[in-house]
């Protein structure tokens, strides 16, 4: 692959959310800032292959993002007033990029912005996902089970909503900010979810070290936030079991099945380490729980048993804060370990069919239980369901394994 191209790649993967929170935290037009950095990445696939790639590339884009929307600005008579504006913004960044220093992260600041009362909340973690951390609509549309056309008029509307409202970007004073937090950790966890999930797709993996940055930053901002702290615990948990998820010959060992000696236990011992001080205030919640659920299955590597009556338990809570599809998945499964699994089966069946019809962890999961309760052949559609369902050759592979095991 030419340097030129690998390069762009890269800086799409890893700077896209910083570029965009710069620009839109100084024109407060997210779609605006959008469409200019397109047009920048756009012009550097022209040129850079051909003319090399910049000494300061995220800098070159940078300038040449806010004179596209210098022009666009200009060109358009009711914001004669955005384009002196911006004008100040050009000189502000090329002040910043050419100075030893490299440009303010605003991330943050811009997930606050999309988690601000004004914007319908459905849309608040899926706008976030795609403005700070680059996510395309139709992948978005996946994870929350909806359609991508709808997804990206959902997403349409919200950044329309942040410009003519002139929402500020700004970390919003201490009063104000419980009631965007839940939205702004959501969202990071969502970002988490889908670079832990990401398969064979590489651009993805990123997003690990993007949500794991911005759960610490949020930890910083709020020390004393109990959901804060849960938040950055559950992850913790998660990764700390990263190099058990696959074995030798890469294929896929579910979590009861991995080797805990693989298991990072210094990642393990900051997650209990958070949980601990987020429990002291006595304020529980969902990233809490759930974080406590991981806890629970991290206490193998010392007891050698999973306590699955405890994450039966806790899944109760989860549900009692938020009663996700995923939440209602996993109770079923840690129901149908501590009782029999005709009554893990009994529990997916009160998820309703057009909410999960092309959810594949739903169909695994009620693959594993039907088999378990003996009706082999209802299981062995599950699985041809969650197989067809797989973006993933791995998780194929595993499920296909599950059928010729029958």
């Amino acid at each position: 692959m030419n340097a030129g191209y690998a390069q762009i790649e890269s800086l799409a993967r890893d700077s896209y959310g910083r570029l965009l929170a710069y620009l839109a935290a100084r024109s407060g037009d997210v779609a605006g800032a959008e469409d200019a950095l397109s047009e920048a990445f756009l012009a550097a696939l022209q040129r850079w292959p051909a003319e090399g790639v910049p000494e300061k590339p995220e800098a070159w884009l940078l300038t040449a993002a806010r004179r596209r929307m210098i022009d666009v600005a200009r060109h358009a008579a009711v914001r004669s007033r955005a384009a002196e504006t911006l004008s100040q913004i050009a000189e502000m960044a090329q002040s910043e990029t050419e100075s030893g220093e490299f440009f303010p992260d605003e991330r943050l600041k811009l997930l606050f912005v999309c988690a601000h009362p004004a914007i319908d909340a459905a849309a608040r973690t899926p706008l976030m996902l795609q403005t700070v951390l680059g996510l395309d609509a139709a992948r978005i549309a996946s994870a929350f089970l909806t359609s991508p056309s709808a997804m990206s008029q959902r997403l349409v509307r919200a950044k329309t909503k942040i410009r003519d409202a002139g929402i500020p970007f700004s970390i919003p004073a201490k009063e104000e900010l419980a009631a965007r937090l839940q939205s702004v950790l959501e969202a990071i966890y969502a970002a988490y979810t889908c670079g832990w999930d990401a398969g064979e797709d590489t651009t993805r993996e990123g997003l690990v070290n993007e949500a794991l940055w911005l759960g610490r930053v949020v930890v910083g901002l709020l020390p004393q936030e109990p959901e804060a702290l849960g938040l950055l615990a559950l992850m913790l948990h998660s990764q700390a079991r990263h190099d058990a998820r696959r074995d030798a010959e890469g294929r896929y060992v579910p979590l009861p099945e991995q080797d805990v000696s693989q298991w990072s236990e210094e990642k393990i011992r900051e997650a209990e380490s958070l949980l601990t001080l987020a429990s002291t205030e006595q304020m529980p919640g969902r990233f809490q729980l759930e974080a406590a659920i991981q806890s629970v299955h991290a206490q193998r590597r010392w007891s050698g048993v999973i306590d699955w009556r405890a994450i039966a338990f806790l899944y109760e809570g989860v549900l009692h804060f938020s009663p996700t599809v995923g939440a209602q998945i996993g109770r079923a499964v840690a129901v149908a370990q501590t009782q029999e699994a005709a009554q893990g089966v009994l529990l997916l069946d009160e998820i309703p069919l057009e909410t999960v019809r092309n959810h594949q962890p739903y169909w695994a999961a009620r693959a594993h239980l039907l088999v378990e309760a003996g009706r082999i052949e209802e299981g062995r559609v599950a699985y041809q369901r969650a197989i067809g369902l797989s973006d993933h050759t791995v998780s194929r592979k595993f499920l296909q394994q599950k059928i010729q095991d029958l």
